[in-house]
C-alpha cells in the first residue's frame, strides 16, 4: 500500500469515526451535560464535512466540487460556533440565549454575503474576503473557547475538591493542537506544496478525532443535576479577589463563629477523606448555605474550596507516608486520604509541599 492509498484509508477512517461520533453525542445515550452534547453532536457532523468531497472521489472515482456548493460552504463556516456552543454548555449548563447573543451571527451573516456576491461574479474582492472571514472567525472562536474553559477550570476549584474528571483539559488541548495543525498548514498553503502535507495532516486528525471520542464520551456531568444545587454553584464567582466576593455576605463575628465551626469539623470527622466531597455537601454538614461557606473560606482563610480541602488531604497522607509501620502502597494512600486518583494526588501533593509523595516518603 503506497502513500495515496493509505491517504485514502485515513480519509474514510476519520470521516467514518466524525459520524459515528456525531450521532452518539447526539443521541446520548448517558443522558450527561445534554445541551454540550448535542451541540458537540453537531460540531463533529459539521467537521466531517471537510472530508466528504474526498470520501466521494474516492466512491464515485470522479473529482466532485463539493466544497464549492453554496449551502455546504456556509454549513461549514459554521462548525467552530457550534463548538463554541458546546463549550459554553459544558462551563453552564443553565446559559440560555438572548438578544444579545444575535452577535453569534455576525460573522456568518458577512461570510454569507460574500458568498452570494462571489456567485454574482464579483470573485476577486469578495473570494479573498470570505477566505479572510473563515480564518478570522476560527481564530476568534479558538481563543474564546479557551478562555471559557480557563475560567471553568478556575470556578471548579471554588465548589469540588477532585477537579479531575469535570476540569475540561481535553477539549483545551484539542483546541491547542488543532490551532497548532492549522498554522502549519496555512503556512504550507502559502509557501509550499499543500498536497504534500495531506498524509501527515490527516494522520494527526485521525489520532486527535479518536481522542475525542475516548474523552467526550467519559465526560461525566459537570454540576450537580438538581437544578437549585447547579444555579447556586455557577452562580459563584470563579475570582476570590474580586469586588463581588469582598463585598460582605455576612457579619464578622458570624465569620469567625462558622470558621472556628469549620476547623473544628474538618479536624473531628475529617469529611475531606469523602473523595466526592463538594461545596454542597459541607455546607449541609455546616448548616450554612453554598454561597456564605464560598465567602468563610475564600475570606476567613483566603483560599478557594479546592485548595482548603486539598490541604487537609495532603497533611493526612504525609502522615500516613510517615508511618513506617503502613503497609500502603501510594496509590492506597492517595485513596485512604480523600484522592480519586494517583495523578491529582501526586500533582497536588507537590503542588503544596514542593516534593512528590515518593520523594517525601524517601525521607523517612
Amino acid at each position: 500500500m503506497n502513500t495515496s492509498e493509505f491517504n485514502s484509508f485515513i480519509v474514510i477512517l476519520i470521516y467514518g469515526s466524525l459520524v459515528l461520533l456525531s450521532l452518539l453525542k447526539i443521541a446520548n445515550p448517558l443522558k450527561v451535560n445534554r445541551k454540550a452534547n448535542f451541540c458537540f453532536g453537531i460540531f463533529l457532523f459539521l467537521w466531517s464535512t471537510f472530508w466528504m468531497d474526498e470520501v466521494l472521489f474516492l466512491i464515485t472515482g470522479s473529482a466532485i466540487e463539493f466544497h464549492s456548493l453554496f449551502l455546504v460552504r456556509f454549513v461549514q463556516y459554521l462548525t467552530p460556533v457550534f463548538f463554541y456552543f458546546s463549550v459554553l454548555f459544558y462551563t453552564n449548563p443553565s446559559f440560555t440565549f438572548r438578544i444579545t447573543d444575535l452577535k453569534f451571527l455576525l460573522f456568518p451573516a458577512a461570510f454569507m454575503m460574500c458568498l452570494v456576491l462571489t456567485g454574482l461574479g464579483y470573485t476577486k474582492p469578495f473570494e479573498f474576503l470570505s477566505i479572510i472571514l473563515i480564518m478570522v472567525q476560527a481564530l476568534f472562536y479558538t481563543v474564546i473557547s479557551y478562555i471559557t474553559i480557563r475560567k471553568h477550570q478556575r470556578k471548579i476549584q471554588q465548589f469540588s475538591s477532585n477537579t479531575e474528571g469535570i476540569n475540561l483539559n481535553w477539549l483545551e488541548y484539542i483546541i491547542l493542537v488543532i490551532l497548532v495543525v492549522n498554522i502549519i498548514y496555512v503556512v504550507y498553503n502559502l509557501f509550499y506544496d499543500p498536497k504534500s502535507l495531506n498524509f501527515f495532516i490527516n494522520a494527526i486528525f485521525l489520532v486527535v478525532i479518536y481522542c475525542v471520542g475516548y474523552y467526550s464520551l467519559k465526560q461525566k456531568e459537570i454540576y450537580p443535576l438538581e437544578e437549585k444545587q447547579r444555579e447556586e454553584l455557577i452562580s459563584i464567582d470563579d475570582n476570590p479577589d474580586s469586588e463581588e466576593v469582598k463585598k460582605k455576605l455576612i457579619s464578622d463575628e458570624e465569620l469567625v463563629r462558622i470558621k472556628t465551626k469549620l476547623g473544628n469539623i474538618m479536624e473531628t470527622r475529617k469529611p475531606y477523606l469523602d473523595s466526592e466531597l463538594n461545596l454542597i455537601k459541607l455546607a449541609e454538614i455546616l448548616s450554612v448555605s453554598t454561597h456564605q461557606l464560598s465567602y468563610v473560606i475564600n475570606t476567613g482563610f483566603q483560599k478557594n474550596f479546592f485548595q482548603y480541602v486539598n490541604e487537609f488531604r495532603v497533611e493526612y497522607a504525609q502522615s500516613l507516608l510517615k508511618d513506617s509501620n503502613s503497609k500502603l502502597s501510594i496509590l492506597g494512600i492517595a485513596y485512604e486520604s480523600g484522592f480519586n486518583s494517583k495523578t491529582s494526588f501526586n500533582t497536588t501533593f507537590k503542588k503544596i509541599t514542593g516534593q512528590t509523595p515518593s520523594e517525601f516518603k524517601n525521607r523517612f
